[in-house]
């Protein structure tokens, strides 16, 4: 596990030593910016960025359907035969 030492910046800060910032990312884990004393945004290694936005492995479509167990919807229609219109 990672040792977390600095993990909280304030924006100057954060700005001046922006590639001590981009490091910790990589060797600590995400580090925080504050702007006027609340959390404004987080820096993260493209890794760690890769594993939060992984995508699920997408299922067959029928698969899919299949799963949302829609057993109880009625999906019967009446014929549709069109309307009458004159020519």
């Amino acid at each position: 596990m990672k040792k977390i030492t600095k993990q909280s910046w304030k924006l100057e800060d954060a700005k001046a030593r922006f590639s001590e910032v981009v490091r910790r990312a990589h060797s600590e884990g995400p580090q925080r910016v504050t702007v006027r004393g609340r959390d404004s945004v987080v820096v993260i290694s493209a890794e760690e960025l890769d594993k939060l936005t992984k995508a699920e492995p997408k299922k067959p479509f029928v698969a899919f359907m299949e799963s949302l167990d829609l057993k109880e919807l009625d999906l019967e229609r009446e014929a549709d035969y069109g309307r009458d219109a004159e020519l």
